[in-house]
């Protein structure tokens, strides 16, 4: 494998990724409605999960340096403007329905594209975004209390309360044509942490806390390679609700398990590495320096025989270890976002990515999404298989995680959030940092 120029110190290497990864929210944008592609494939659609870490990833580029204070009020104000002024209703061309968002947008008007969901959790990561820039542009000036007032009455008219659909948690989203999904956010360990912070911290429309508390009854605690933890198979999981959100010494749900969110993420980081390590399907690259298993966009739906063994390829699933799905996909961007949590192996793991890989040399932006060295390609790379795009729900968990390990500046920003301590001491959190909010 070739070898590329050491990248210096961990700081300097971090800080060049970032920088890399960045510009993925400044040129993946349309300039009129403010909208974020979902991916550089030709001509994707916004998400509104792309928006959410856009916003999010502006105020790090303003501390960076990497665009000004103005600009990134601009941007965050045309696309608030936008969001404010689109067209709310049940028709199926619209851009949202009770305060809630499309997952999937045209670019240029906003409507809803390839017939998505209603996605409830898109719509929390959209609003993770929306608080950090409420939170960060507190000048005295039209267009900063614009954004302040503007992110408010957003988060207001969301009826958190009509999408339960009558029952105590809420459902993954509705179609115009079919109604609610079939599937609510009722069991197994989640990214959903943030849409129930969300609307039990809601000033209009809040639920009863006992549904978050039937969802969490629901999580099963595991034990892999001699560490407990509760389970969830994706890195992402452990990683989403904590871009945004510092669990680190508050408390509920794992209470008697005496252990706090954070110490579990940082549990479950080391598990996918010793996971790696022993390599139980024997996958190519695997190993100390080589992990991050995760929602990610792999080689495609396929059966090939290699070395004797039968192995079931997939296109974009969530995969995860140890019994989840594993074709042999790593996705470097997934350690990263766990910086936080192991920084001393995921140190290692990006150095190893970018020195020894090379898995920035022919990406737009920092990492490549994912690669499949095992899969048989036809037109042999010597990591196999490369993803031919890269995602906004991938880059913007590299700047965000990047940032909270350094300065944990995402993290402050959202301990001033009114509607997230709310959210979080109606759910029962309390101790360290949100005794003092």
């Amino acid at each position: 494998m070739k070898n590329v120029n050491p990248q210096g110190t961990d700081e300097e290497m971090l800080d060049l990724l970032l920088r890399e990864t960045f510009g993925y929210f400044l040129h993946e944008v349309n300039e009129h409605t403010g909208l974020i592609a979902d991916t550089t494939q030709s001509n994707a659609p916004a998400s509104i999960a792309a928006v959410g870490m856009g916003l999010s990833c502006y105020v790090t580029g303003v501390e960076h340096q990497l665009m000004t204070r103005k600009e990134a009020v601009k941007r965050t104000l045309k696309v608030l403007k936008f969001f404010l002024k689109s067209h709310q209703g049940p028709e199926p061309d619209a851009t949202g329905y009770k305060g809630f968002y499309y997952h999937f947008l045209d670019m240029q008007t906003g409507k809803r594209a390839l017939e998505s969901e209603l996605s409830t959790i898109d719509t929390a990561i959209l609003f993770a975004g929306i608080f950090t820039a409420q939170n960060y542009f507190t000048g005295d000036n039209k267009d900063e209390r614009a954004i302040r007032e503007i992110a408010d009455e957003l988060y207001a008219r969301i009826d958190w309360q009509w999408a339960l659909n009558g029952k105590e948690t809420i459902t993954h989203g509705w179609k115009p044509e079919s109604g609610f999904l079939k599937h609510s956010w009722d069991k197994g360990y989640s990214e959903a942490h943030l849409i129930y912070i969300l609307l039990l911290g809601s000033p209009t429309f809040p639920i009863d806390p006992k549904g978050y508390k039937k969802w969490i009854s629901t999580f099963n605690w595991e034990k892999h390679y001699d560490i407990e933890y509760i389970h969830a198979g994706p890195l992402f999981i452990h990683q989403m609700s904590q871009i945004w959100i510092d669990f680190k010494g508050i408390s509920k749900a794992n209470r008697k398990l005496g252990i706090d969110y954070f110490v579990n993420s940082c549990r479950a980081t080391r598990i996918q590495q010793l996971y790696a390590v022993e390599n139980p399907s024997e996958f190519a690259h695997y190993g100390r320096s080589c992990w991050g298993f995760t929602a990610s966009d792999g080689p495609g739906y396929s059966r090939h025989t290699i070395k004797g063994k039968e192995i079931n390829f997939y296109g974009y699933i969530a995969r995860g270890i140890p019994l989840d799905p594993d074709d042999g996909t790593i996705s470097p961007w997934a350690v990263v976002a766990s910086l936080p949590f192991e920084p001393a192996i995921v140190l290692s793991t990006v150095r190893y990515a970018i020195e020894t890989l090379d898995l920035k040399k022919n990406a737009r932006y920092g990492f490549e999404a994912s690669f499949n060295p095992t899969f048989p390609e036809k037109k042999r790379h010597p990591l196999g298989w490369i993803s031919e795009w890269q995602f906004a729900i991938n880059e913007g968990p590299v700047i965000l995680m990047i940032e909270n390990y350094n300065t944990g500046l995402i993290w402050n920003l959202m301990k001033k959030s009114p509607h997230i301590i709310n959210g979080l001491r109606r759910a029962g959190f309390t101790g360290g940092w949100l005794n003092e909010a």
